[in-house]
């Protein structure tokens, strides 16, 4: 009977327990549960969020003309750039060589310096230097290594004193005036010299000097790559003063100039861009991306950091990617507010790296000179930077914090009966968030394959919107799934906690979810993380702010203030959206034909969308249905669908009919092949070489030539019988990681006096196991050609030595043999011929002969003229003519001559 009356008691109290420590049941009449269309205003919220960020990504001030300069007599005046931005842009297609640049450009910007000089305050003292060189650098590319060898190039400079005027710590700022082939070059780079020409002008015009000197290196090979640059740092009287440098360049054709990378280390370059920039634009992520080599380009920066230990920031316009190195790439394509802001902000930081106390110890402090930083803007509207050790801090704190608040705030109503309920409920949030992750990168990785298999590659490409639906929907829908399943798989009829409060614990479960996230990228020190940090910020500020204002119990207030927090989380996520999808849908251009762009949009836009989601979609438990969500998210995912297979809005490319080209990229060489046989035999062949830019190039150079007629270059006859296939080798990237196809054609015209020579002059046997040979190479002409030489020894025999710099890098592999590579760029004619050496290394007794002599190696000398458009056959410009309107096509002529020495 005792016992008995126990447990009956013990019962009561449990009862009582329950009733005690929760809260009234609000959703006995489901007042915790929503109506279905309310799921919509979750899609409208990301929509109307994402239309704000990509507002605010691309918003510009407004420019400043002449007329402004008595209210504004310091300040950067976006019209005067703008009228030599106008002269630079007449001038056409400056690629280094042509007479465009080296003649046409060259000569104006100096002249733009004279006058600078002669307007020049009187205390201002303002010295010019006009430097034409001449030297050879190793580089590798994609990880094969080649060198670069620059003659007679032009670097135009300009030294702006400091009050010390001594020498001293200067700051640089670098751009550009050389062009691609086929391109003005507006905005690549000739905006950039033009903001540097304004900052030039208002500087030396201020009646007091800066702290410290600045130097202005306006060069003129950038594009060849990286050459000019090279010339100045290891060559330059004033480079030894340079403590950090501005690097301005394009990737675009227009909006905002975003610092993309910076250093390395060196943190005082970010402090000031912080304190000084009025329009910020920086993301860690970007630096780290491009870092990665996924982007199939470099900068001078790479010159400035590796070769003349120098750090700078680096920065470039990335909006409208289409035009990059087009013939779109012109003025008609800019607005003064490009210029204007650029302006504006790089002539605040210029004034207060000069005038600052960093420059003139940064060569000497240690503390200035070590550790990182995590740095980003947000929404432009202003700028967060911190250290690296900070980092780690403020994310394992944050981690910590998102876990335990939440659930000591949600336990506290239901301690002991409610906390294992509680547990479940954030177990189950965490799965649904990796389920949904996992699974929604399965599903557009899926849908990206089926859309390149039925030949739909790139529907997006110029209308990117499609993407919203071909992968953004899926990804949304997926996610919904994936919660509804794993909360119907682990449902539990006896749970104590009523809705509102399973919901929140899911929601922690979120914040578990990225908690594992931060952790291991912080573990390695990758700075990106911050992205998910702040979202995880923003989810702990909900959480405080819901228990100060007591709001959980209120599941309605409870709502209203998460969705009024989700409304920054939103806008920070979309704008990682905007800001990598505008960057990579372009480059998906230019990329080649060898990956599936599909996948990395595809994979873009599953991390966008859990960025956006992942405190969105628990909320789903909360409506009575969501067929209704599911159901209009289908729709628009086949409205999409229907537009990019089987309308005209899903074909890839546009010409300039509606103001926004976006152009399917060609190069097509005119190739003349020679091969020197023994016995003085010549083996001559002559064809067209095209390049597959991108996915869908293939089908347009078959549409052009006959399917039998277009070879794939490694099947090519020449593959078998010539040196690296008698392919005109100029680039790692194009040659090596693309794929080319063959037409065989008549031979090009040539004017062979213009050609640069390659003439053996002497060969001697330096001992019995060394022979050095001796070329003379001569490039007479003011024409824009560019030479490579490919130097493949023999089995048995390596080159040890030559005369184009101290060290010899390693060979590259192509068609399955080994060779060295050697890119020449001309800048200014020279009479004189320039003599090389070489020198072999060799067992006599190993040596195979030929005919009697011992042949040491191959040599393949290639000569690729650009802008030779006034010498193309008949044959050649109505090839070029079948391309469509939407085809940007750059032509070339190239000779490949192939001898064994």
């Amino acid at each position: 009977m005792v016992g008995g009356s126990t447990k009956v008691r013990t019962k009561v109290k449990v009862k009582e327990d329950v009733v005690k420590h929760s809260p009234a049941r609000e959703d006995a009449v489901n007042l915790h549960q929503l109506e279905a269309q309310h799921g919509i205003l979750g899609i409208v919220l990301l929509l109307f969020c994402g239309t704000v960020s990509s507002y605010l990504c691309t918003y510009l001030p407004e420019a400043l003309t002449t007329a402004d300069l008595k209210l504004h007599p310091t300040a950067f005046i976006a019209e005067r750039a703008w009228d030599n931005l106008q002269v630079l842009n007449d001038f056409g297609p400056k690629p280094t060589g042509s007479q465009a640049n080296e003649l046409g450009a060259a000569d104006y910007i100096r002249r733009e310096i004279t006058k600078a000089q002669v307007t020049a305050h009187a205390t201002q003292l303002v010295e010019t230097s006009h430097q034409t060189i001449s030297g050879a650098y190793p580089i590798a590319f994609l990880g094969n290594p080649l060198t670069s060898v620059y003659r007679n190039v032009q670097n135009l400079v300009v030294r702006l004193a400091g009050q010390a005027d001594n020498g001293g710590a200067a700051l640089m700022l670098n751009c550009h005036y050389d062009t691609v082939a086929s391109s003005p070059g507006a905005s690549d780079d000739g905006g950039s010299c033009a903001v540097m020409l304004e900052i030039l002008r208002v500087l030396s015009r201020a009646p007091e000097r800066n702290r410290h000197s600045i130097v202005f290196l306006f060069n003129g090979a950038e594009e060849t790559p990286l050459q000019a640059a090279h010339g100045f740092v290891s060559q330059h009287r004033w480079a030894a003063d340079v403590r950090a440098f501005l690097n301005l360049e394009s990737a675009g054709s227009g909006g905002k100039e975003q610092l993309f990378q910076a250093g390395p280390q060196h943190p005082w370059l970010i402090e000031a861009y912080g304190r000084a920039v009025r329009y910020p634009a920086a993301q860690t992520v970007s630096e780290e991306i491009f870092q990665s080599g996924i982007i199939p380009s470099d900068t001078d920066f790479r010159i400035f950091r590796d070769f003349g230990n120098v750090p700078g920031m680096d920065f470039a316009h990335t909006i409208n990617g289409y035009r990059y190195h087009t013939r779109y790439d012109t003025i008609d394509f800019l607005t003064l507010p490009v210029l204007q802001r650029t302006g504006d902000n790089i002539l605040a930081l210029t004034r207060e790296l000069v005038n600052g106390d960093e420059l003139s110890r940064a060569a000497n402090d240690t503390d200035l000179a070590e550790g990182y930083s995590v740095f980003f803007d947000v929404l432009g509207l202003f700028f967060v930077h911190y250290s690296l050790s900070a980092a780690r801090i403020v994310n394992v704190t944050l981690v910590v914090l998102s876990l335990l608040l939440p659930l000591m705030e949600l336990c506290r109503p239901v301690r002991r009966v409610g906390e294992r309920n509680i547990f479940k409920q954030t177990l189950v949030g965490l799965l649904g968030t990796v389920c949904g992750t996992v699974a929604s990168v399965a599903v557009v990785l899926l849908i990206a394959n089926r859309l390149d298999a039925i030949g739909r590659s790139m529907s997006w490409f110029s209308t990117p919107y499609l993407i919203l639906g071909l992968y953004g929907c899926p990804v949304i829908l997926v996610h919904c799934f994936a919660h509804r399943l794993c909360a119907h798989w682990f449902n539990d009829k006896k749970s104590v906690l009523n809705l509102t409060q399973t919901v929140r614990a899911r929601l922690v479960g979120v914040n578990l979810f990225w908690a594992l996230l931060i952790i291991p990228l912080t573990l390695a020190n990758i700075r990106s993380a911050y992205i998910f940090v702040v979202i995880q910020l923003l989810s702990l500020l909900s959480t405080i702010l819901t228990s100060v204002l007591g709001y959980q119990h209120q599941p309605r207030r409870w709502l209203a203030l998460h969705l009024a927090f989700q409304i920054p989380t939103l806008l920070w996520a979309t704008k990682f959206y905007h800001l990598l999808l505008k960057l990579f849908v372009p480059i998906t251009g230019r990329m080649g034909a060898g990956t599936n762009p599909e996948y990395l949009v595809a994979l873009l836009v599953a991390c966008g969308g859990l960025l956006c989601v992942s405190y969105l979609v628990p909320l789903v438990g909360l409506l009575k249905q969501t067929s209704e969500l599911t159901a209009r998210l289908t729709v628009f995912a086949m409205i999409a669908f229907l537009l990019g297979c089987c309308t005209q809005v899903g074909f890839p490319y546009r010409d300039e009919s509606n103001g926004e080209p976006s152009v399917q990229r060609h190069y097509v060489t005119h190739t003349l092949q020679v091969a020197h046989r023994n016995a003085g035999t010549v083996l001559e062949r002559s064809g067209f070489l095209f390049r597959e830019m991108d996915r869908n190039a293939a089908r347009v150079i078959r549409g052009i030539a006959k399917p039998s007629e277009a070879v794939p270059m490694r099947q090519m006859e020449s593959c078998r019988t010539m040196l690296f296939c008698g392919v005109p080798f100029y680039s790692i990237w194009h040659q090596i990681r693309f794929d080319n196809y063959w037409i065989e054609g008549t031979p090009p015209n040539l004017e062979h006096h213009t050609l640069p020579t390659f003439e053996l002059v002497t060969s001697q046997q330096r001992s019995s196991t060394t022979r050095q040979y001796s070329f003379s190479i001569n490039h007479r002409y003011q024409t824009c050609v560019q030479s490579a030489l490919i130097i493949a020894p023999k089995a048995g025999v390596r080159l040890v030595a030559w005369s184009l710099m101290e060290s010899v890098p390693g060979t590259i592999e192509f068609n399955g043999e080994q060779a060295h590579f050697v890119l020449i760029t001309y800048g200014l004619a020279d009479e004189a011929p320039w003599t090389v050496s070489f020198d072999f290394e060799y067992d006599p007794k190993n040596l195979p002969e030929q005919d009697g002599n011992g042949k040491l190696f191959d040599v393949s000398w290639v000569n690729t003229y650009w802008e030779y458009a006034s010498k193309h056959t008949d044959d050649f410009r109505k090839l070029i003519e079948q391309f469509p309107e939407w085809a940007h096509v750059i032509p070339s002529v190239a000779v490949v001559n192939i001898t064994a020495y």
